[in-house]
């Protein structure tokens, strides 16, 4: 039976799930949910069903496999890297991914308060990438010359890592110029085979990021169709 990855459609905090996903040859399946549109942006599509699950913590995204019932991004995540040996192995490389874990989500956060709640987007973009060059310098300091953020090897903080460097090229495509080393990195990344088998499938979207309320790359008209 494959696994089951519930989520809305778009890649926001679900997309670095679907990542390892592909690149670890899980059989999945996914679930998909649709806002509604404005002026409420109603959710009722999840909402209205979301106790029927058997999950402790009703939310999106969930992964189900079997009796195995998570919700929370990085819960799911880290739980994919402990399965499929993506973790940290050392006390030095967890610490490394933890820190870079919690990095990776304030720097998120901070897309996500741009894209969802600026009140003037188009005025606030050049001042949030102003400011960006310094963040990306940090990731780059860590990264060094490492093929991977953690180790030599892989670990769930790569993909964490790459979508969020990626939702960012779609912001602004040449955000990474003046750092090379997370250009190789991101290269590297696409040319692990299952990955680039997937980002030339009709499986993967570059658009929407974000939901329909959001200010960028928000959610075209999809037309909503429960799980069965």
């Amino acid at each position: 039976m494959p696994v089951v990855l519930g989520y809305w459609r778009q890649r926001a905090y679900g997309q670095s799930i679907r990542l390892m996903l592909e690149h670890t040859g899980t059989d999945y399946k996914e679930e998909v949910y649709v806002a509604g549109g404005p002026p409420d942006f109603s959710k009722d599509c999840w909402r209205s069903i979301k106790d029927n699950f058997g999950l402790d913590f009703p939310n999106l995204p969930y992964y189900i496999d079997g009796d195995l019932k998570m919700t929370h991004s990085m819960a799911i995540m880290r739980h994919l890297g402990r399965k499929n040996n993506l973790y940290g192995v050392t006390e030095e490389e967890q610490i490394r991914q933890d820190m870079l874990e919690q990095q990776v989500s304030d720097f998120r956060d901070a897309y996500y308060e741009l894209t969802y709640f600026a009140k003037d987007f188009e005025k606030e973009k050049p001042e949030y990438l102003k400011e960006l060059p310094k963040e990306l310098q940090r990731f780059s300091s860590f990264l060094g010359e490492k093929p991977w953020f953690v180790s030599e090897k892989m670990t769930y903080c790569d993909f964490l890592m790459y979508e969020h460097l990626d939702q960012h090229r779609v912001l602004e495509p040449s955000c990474l110029n003046g750092f090379k080393n997370l250009q190789d990195f991101m290269d590297r990344f696409e040319a692990l085979p299952k990955i680039a088998a997937y980002l030339k499938s009709d499986r993967f979207f570059v658009h929407p990021i974000c939901n329909r309320r959001a200010k960028f790359s928000n959610e075209p008209d999809y037309v909503y169709k429960p799980p069965t």
